[in-house]
């Protein structure tokens, strides 16, 4: 089993700019192939950035809680804005999975109105939101505009977690 990186090696290895959310290689280790000074991470299939280090990957915001706390983060970290590679300090939250999942606004592949917790009903449109593990009904609207709206009032309230976006 390997060791639990540290704080004190993780600093000694890399420097985090809490500002930009960038890591950059400060010390070779064994096995390094980049040079000092370049920056750290690469895509996985998820659309995080991670790096190897001590031949283990890491995710590079559960990295920036460890760099700027001490310690690894025992939640799930939230990327305020949604962007996964914004590693900024500011832009990271260590919370529960359904704070996490609450704070999602990705439309679903499947809707047919373009709009987050709307659909077509009986010729109007429908907004629901699920919350506690119930679907609530938000009410019928002649527009898909008139539905959305009703979702985005209702997903502060329902989701207390969520995070309005900037852009």
């Amino acid at each position: 089993m390997s060791k639990m990186l540290s704080q004190s090696e993780l600093k000694e290895l890399v420097k985090y700019d809490p500002d930009t959310g960038v890591f950059t290689l400060v010390k070779h280790r064994h096995g390094t192939t980049r040079k000092i000074g370049e920056e750290l991470g690469s895509f996985n299939k998820g659309k995080y950035l991670e790096t190897g280090i001590n031949q283990k990957r890491y995710y590079l915001h559960r990295l920036a809680f460890l760099y700027m706390t001490g310690e690894i983060p025992l939640g799930v970290i939230d990327h305020i804005n949604g962007d996964r590679s914004d590693n900024r300090w500011v832009n990271l939250r260590c919370v529960d999975h359904k704070a996490n999942a609450e704070n999602t606004s990705k439309l679903r592949t499947d809707s047919t109105t373009g709009y987050r917790g709307v659909h077509r009903w009986h010729g109007k449109y429908r907004a629901k939101i699920n919350s506690g593990g119930k679907q609530i009904h938000l009410g019928t609207f002649e527009t898909a505009e008139q539905a959305a709206e009703a979702y985005r009032l209702a997903k502060p309230i329902y989701h207390p977690n969520f995070q309005q976006r900037s852009n």
